[in-house]
Parts: structure tokens; C-alpha cells; sequence
């Protein structure tokens, strides 16, 4: 007998509640898990261009900024080693998330937060203790634990904890903390680099055990969602008194009625990830796959990661480029994620990822430009032409940070039933972070070789990727997240494939 999730009695109606003090709270502490992952992209950035970081684990790299004249200026942080450091994290990172996944499932989304935290933190006691690049590598990669299965659970957690209408608003909390992350991570290195005595960067390391301790303490103290207790409790009861504490009120009949029937699915389900490449969630896994690729390929880690030396390579000194770096990716990242916070809910998730790929590209193609025309491989640029290359890097920021940055965690993690959504949360982070690896393993040498046309083809994914969701992605804004199916059989195009599977999606259980 086919088995398929259908909510009939409901569909296309709205949920009863509200917003509560207790679904903010508890959000707000699961949100902080963007904080380890803000925080270590902002950290890695700032301590590999810091000279006694490089002097005691990248010497080659540190002869070639401080003593070769003779290299390009696209060529001085060439270097393997140095980029393994910063992306080793992404492939512990992926890995985890398909371990997180079962983790998730089986025992439910705290545990799996709870992990995420506790990995963190040895990763950071490790990093602010190493004493060789060994030492440092192995620290990342218990980075990357942590990293791999907070990112898995936390945003799954705050789409089923907030209300229909404001799920986006709620799940952009982890952009926004990822945000503060880099924001304070920037301002740390700023100050660490002054430290002297050349030991400042250990600091920084080793302060990625504060967002760490917060995740962790915060975890013990977190409720379960309602769809967890369902998922893996038959004491229906318990679950329906988290909704309704969690809603505000008693009248939760039609929102705990849909999760049931979406648990009885998912309990059917013994092999969630052979599930999901049925034709039937063909639309989910195609945004699983594509989302996060289309993340990457927006060149935005490679500002991240390496603002710093983006900004020495155009003639910024040591303090001027970490202070440069403060400023982009920290205030105007955070500020224009707040932005979309207020906006995701009211404008919608297609219109925002559309303004800001329109504002990208801009403003890719304009830094490449001016890097084409003013920065040579020798020397480096007026301080007028620096000056515009810092206000365009602004705007591209400032443009992913209200589109692509939080909606390419929110759209992922509120589009799956929930039989496939813990299998297809973990497809989702587990590409984010193979890309990811693959841009910064690669970055620095195709800095080198590309020079400043890095620039345009990060911007000619863009144009790609504006045109995909325009033509592909439906508009998920105000749906309940267990009646999402009826989004894709609406869609010009994706009904041609699950219309005719999911028009009277029932459950039936054999």
C-alpha cells in the first residue's frame, strides 16, 4: 500500500496562536548556535592574516607577504596548507551533519544542539592551545563536529517552533546570530592583533569557547519541539501541552491533528534518505541540492574567510585590513540581516532572494572592474579606488545578507514533510559545507590565477542562481510547515511532477 501524507482536513488554512515569550526565549538560545558557526568564519579570516600566526604555522606564506617582492599580489596567500586550515572544518562539518541526521530523528533536536555545542568547545580548547599545525587541524575538525550538527538541528528547531507567520522572522534569528558571530569575531582580532608579544591570535582561537558554552548551557535548559515529542513518543498528551504553551492557546487541535498524522508517515519510514529521492520529493531534494550550492557560488565566504587579505592585497596594512573587515562583515551584515527579519515574513522569500541577486551581481561586477583597471600584480591602489572597492564589497554584503545568507537556511529547512525533513536538513548542510570547503580550498589559488576575474565568475553564478529561484522556487511565506506540500502542486512547473502523486495525499498506513 502506498504511503503518503496528505493534510486534507486543514489544507490551506491557518493554524490558531501567537507569538509567545516562551518561543522567543527558547529561539533566542537555539538561534545562538549561529553564533559558533558566525564566529569561526570571521576568526579564520582574521588570524591568517595576522604575521605571528603565520610566521609560527604558514612560514612560506609569511616569507612570501613580508619578504618576496617579486610575487603577484593575487599570489601571496597562495597556499594548501593554509587553506586546508580554514576548510578542514567543512568536511568534518559534512560528515557530521549525516551522522546528525539519525541523531536528530532518533532522539530529537536538543540532543543534536546539545552535541553541536559540546564539540565546539573542545575544538576551540584545542585551537587556543596548539602548538603545531598538526594540533590545529585536528582542533578544526572537532570544530567541524560541532559546527556540522548545529547547523543540522537548529534551524529544523526554530522552523518548528515558530508560528506560520512568523517562521521567517524566527528562523533568521541563526543567520542573525551567525552575523553577531562574525561581528565579534572581527572585533576580537582587531583588538588580539595589537597584543604584543605575537600571541594575540590564541585569544581569538580560544574565544570560540564562549558562542560554545552559551549553545551548550542554553541546550540543557531547551524544550523539545512538539513534532520531536510526536515523532518519538506515543504520549500524544505531552506534546499537545508544549503546543499549546508554545501557542498560547488551548484551541491546538487542527495544528497537533496534522502532526500526528505527519509522525504516523514518518514512523512508517525506515530509510529516510532512500525516501527522498522518490519522484514525489523530487521539488524538496532539487532545493536541498541546489540551495546551498547557489549559497557558496555567491563568493560570500570568500569575503568572509578572506576579507582580510582582499583588503592587504589591495594595499591595506595588517590593522586597516582587520578593522576593513570589522566594519563589512560585521556591521553591515548583521544590520542587513535584521532588515530581512522584519521584511521575509511581509515582502516574502522570492522577492527578497531576487533584490538582493540583483544587488550582487552590481556589485561583483564593480569591484572586479575597478581591481581590472587600478591593482596591477605589483604595488597597490589609491586610497580613492580602495575606497570604492570597500563601499562595493559593502553592498554585495550588505545584499546577501538580507537574501541569500538567511534564506538559504530558512527556505531548506521549512519545505520538508517531516518522514524526509531530518534526512533532507542533513542533504542540505552536508552540500553547503562540501561547497564551502571546495570555494576556500580553492579560492586562494584562483585568486591567483583568475586575479581580479574571481570577481565575475562568482557574479555570473549569481545571474544564474537569480533566474533558478525565479523560475523554480515557490512562495513559501505564511504556509504551515506541515502543509507544504501544496506549494509545489500550485507550481507551474513542479505540479507536472507531484501534482498527479500528491493530489489526494491521504495517509494510509499499512
Amino acid at each position: 500500500m502506498a504511503v503518503g501524507l496528505a493534510i486534507t482536513s486543514t489544507a490551506g488554512g491557518q493554524y490558531n496562536g501567537k507569538i509567545t515569550r516562551f518561543v522567543v526565549l527558547s529561539c533566542m538560545v537555539a538561534a545562538t548556535g549561529g553564533l559558533i558557526f558566525g564566529y569561526d568564519i570571521g576568526v579564520s579570516g582574521g588570524v591568517t592574516s595576522m604575521a605571528p600566526f603565520l610566521k609560527k604555522f604558514f612560514p612560506e606564506v609569511y616569507t612570501k607577504m613580508k619578504e618576496d617582492t617579486k610575487i603577484s599580489n593575487y599570489c601571496k596567500f597562495d597556499s594548501q596548507l593554509l587553506t586546508s586550515f580554514t576548510s578542514s572544518l567543512y568536511i568534518a562539518g559534512l560528515v557530521a551533519s549525516l551522522f546528525a541526521s539519525s541523531v536528530t530523528r532518533a532522539f530529537g533536536r536538543k540532543p543534536s544542539i546539545l552535541v553541536g555545542g559540546a564539540a565546539f568547545l573542545a575544538g576551540a580548547a584545542l585551537n587556543g592551545a596548539a602548538f603545531n599545525v598538526y594540533m590545529l587541524i585536528f582542533g578544526r575538525i572537532f570544530l567541524g563536529i560541532g559546527v556540522g550538527f548545529a547547523n543540522q538541528s537548529v534551524p529544523l528547531y526554530l522552523s518548528e517552533m515558530a508560528p506560520p507567520n512568523y517562521r521567517g522572522a524566527t528562523n533568521i534569528g541563526f543567520q542573525l546570530c551567525v552575523g553577531i558571530g562574525v561581528l565579534s569575531a572581527n572585533l576580537i582580532n582587531f583588538g588580539t592583533e595589537k597584543i604584543k608579544g605575537g600571541w594575540g591570535w590564541r585569544i581569538s582561537l580560544a574565544m570560540a569557547a564562549v558562542p560554545a558554552s552559551v549553545l551548550t548551557i542554553g541546550a540543557l535548559f531547551l524544550p523539545e519541539t512538539p513534532n520531536s515529542l510526536i515523532q518519538n513518543s506515543k504520549d500524544h498528551e505531552k506534546a499537545k501541552l508544549m503546543l499549546q504553551r508554545i501557542r498560547g492557546t488551548n484551541d491546538v487541535h487542527k495544528e497537533l491533528d496534522d502532526l500526528i498524522r505527519a509522525s504516523d508517515i514518518s514512523k512508517s519510514i525506515k530509510h529516510p534518505f532512500k525516501k527522498i529521492i522518490e519522484k514525489k520529493y523530487r521539488p524538496q531534494l532539487v532545493m536541498a541540492i541546489a540551495i546551498p550550492f547557489f549559497q557558496q557560488v555567491t563568493g560570500i565566504n570568500v569575503i568572509s574567510f578572506y576579507a582580510p587579505v582582499i583588503f592587504r592585497t589591495i594595499g591595506f596594512g595588517e590593522s586597516a585590513s582587520l578593522l576593513s573587515s570589522f566594519i563589512v562583515a560585521g556591521v553591515l551584515g548583521t544590520c542587513a540581516t535584521f532588515i530581512s527579519m522584519l521584511l521575509v515574513d511581509k515582502l516574502g522569500r522570492r522577492k527578497l532572494f531576487t533584490i538582493g541577486g540583483i544587488q550582487m551581481f552590481l556589485s561583483q561586477v564593480m569591484v572586479g572592474g575597478l581591481m581590472a583597471a587600478q591593482l596591477g600584480d605589483y604595488g597597490g591602489m589609491s586610497k580613492g579606488y580602495a575606497s570604492l572597492v570597500i563601499f562595493f564589497i559593502c553592498m554585495y554584503v550588505t545584499g546577501f545578507a538580507w537574501s541569500w545568507g538567511p534564506l538559504g537556511w530558512l527556505v531548506p529547512s521549512e519545505i520538508f514533510p517531516l518522514e524526509i525533513r531530518s534526512a533532507g536538513q542533513s542533504i542540505t548542510v552536508a552540500v553547503n559545507f562540501l561547497f564551502t570547503f571546495m570555494v576556500a580550498q580553492t579560492f586562494l589559488t584562483m585568486l591567483c590565477h583568475f586575479k581580479y576575474g574571481i570577481f565575475f565568475f562568482f557574479g555570473g553564478w549569481v545571474v544564474v542562481m537569480t533566474v533558478f529561484v525565479f523560475l523554480l522556487l515557490p512562495e513559501t511565506k505564511n504556509t504551515p510547515i506541515e502543509q507544504m506540500d501544496r506549494v509545489w502542486r500550485e507550481h507551474w512547473f513542479w505540479k507536472r511532477i507531484v501534482g498527479e502523486l500528491n493530489e489526494d495525499r491521504k495517509m494510509e498506513v499499512p
